[in-house]
């Protein structure tokens, strides 16, 4: 409920066009998460197959290899950042106003900055979920929303607009509730798994690494898919184009967001059963899941019928959506939901290459058929 309470609120403080920037740049900055190189979903199945083992001082030093090696690939990535940060053009990048160069200069390393640190500080909930406490995840999401929308109504209510003070706000919020989780994470559930450096060793980054390569190949392809369309949308089109493609993205988001938060925890219990033999249960488990996945399905239909109802109250008459996007973002994310099961049985047991091979494919075809579609079929947004 907070994160769409936030969505009128940020119209209204920032207004559609710096909102749509907001959006395009948080797209640009997603596509450097591939910097986790797979690590943390290696992590997670590597983790939990350790724990399950009864290898604490395994799944330690595999704790301790993901963390400082993504520790030491951020800060590069920081200082990199910085320094060519100077000699980027950003209001070209995301076809924007020229007036913004200056503020988008002093954000983009601001926001890049907090997205490395994030990186690091999230791998805590890869060690809850691994270790089949999902929910934390979702309290942390839930956390930051309420804080984000707190601190936004009050900046609303005495101070002006502001792109930069609301990326700086927006994008610290995360990192720091991550990284009170992850101290008192640390001092007592998970003191046994605290990061240690000088359990770092090669081998235990070979074995998280093996399995995370193909992840990262499944990561970076997913980032191909999912990041792009808004840079697409701002280039072809606006910036103040792409913000009616992410009210109806965030409106199905509501029944993606619900499945997620109930498929969440088959990914670690699949695993965990895999690695046990427990093959009965990984049948009955699946069939409930698919059953899961089609009520969601039918939930959609039902979303795309009283859809203009629901941007009519959420955000007025300020975002127009048309009903053709409706209907295919619709598509999409059902789409998305029958696959679900599947993919996290896939990732649960490690069996992930045919998956890898497919969204590559699927990542190389998005962006040229994107343009195609928008631009040669003249079909615009949808």
């Amino acid at each position: 409920m907070a994160n769409f309470l936030l969505v009128p609120l940020t119209i209204n403080y920032l207004d559609t066009e710096n909102y749509g920037i907001w959006l395009t740049l948080s797209s640009f900055i997603a596509w450097f998460s591939f910097f986790d190189i797979g690590l943390g979903n290696g992590l997670r199945n590597k983790f939990a197959e350790a724990k399950a083992n009864g290898d604490l001082t395994l799944a330690r030093a595999y704790v301790s290899s993901a963390y400082f090696t993504i520790g030491s690939v951020c800060l590069f990535l920081m200082i990199a950042f910085i320094c060519i940060n100077f000699f980027i053009n950003w209001t070209l990048v995301f076809n924007a106003d020229f007036k913004l160069q200056k503020e988008l200069g002093l954000l983009m390393p601001i926001v890049f900055s907090f997205f490395c640190l994030q990186l690091v500080a999230k791998l805590i909930t890869t060690i809850y979920a691994a270790d089949q406490h999902h929910s934390m995840q979702g309290r942390i999401n839930f956390f930051v929303s309420v804080l984000s929308l707190l601190v936004l109504w009050i900046i609303i209510h005495t101070l002006e607009s502001s792109l930069l003070l609301f990326g700086l706000i927006y994008s610290a919020l995360p990192v720091f509730i991550l990284l009170i989780v992850s101290f008192f994470a640390f001092k007592s559930k998970y003191k046994e798994y605290r990061p240690s450096f000088y359990l770092w060793k090669m081998e235990y980054l070979k074995d998280i690494f093996g399995l995370g390569f193909t992840f990262f190949l499944v990561q970076i392809s997913g980032i191909v898919l999912y990041s792009t369309d808004n840079i697409i949308i701002s280039n072809l089109f606006s910036p103040s184009e792409v913000v009616p493609y992410n009210i109806a993205f965030k409106y199905f988001s509501i029944a993606s967001m619900v499945f997620g938060i109930i498929a969440n925890p088959y990914w670690s219990s699949i695993s965990e059963a895999y690695y046990s033999n427990d093959f009965v249960w990984l049948k009955k488990a699946m069939k409930n899941f698919n059953k899961i996945a089609y009520f969601f399905i039918f939930l959609i239909i039902i979303m795309i019928l009283f859809s203009n109802s629901f941007y009519n109250l959420w955000v007025g008459s300020k975002v127009q959506v048309t009903q053709s996007l409706t209907i295919l973002m619709g598509i999409f994310v059902m789409a998305s939901i029958f696959v679900t099961p599947y993919t996290f049985f896939m990732n649960g047991t490690g069996k992930v290459k045919i998956q890898a091979l497919q969204s590559i494919f699927s990542s190389l075809i998005n962006i040229p058929l994107s343009i195609y579609f928008a631009s040669n079929l003249q079909m615009g947004v949808s």
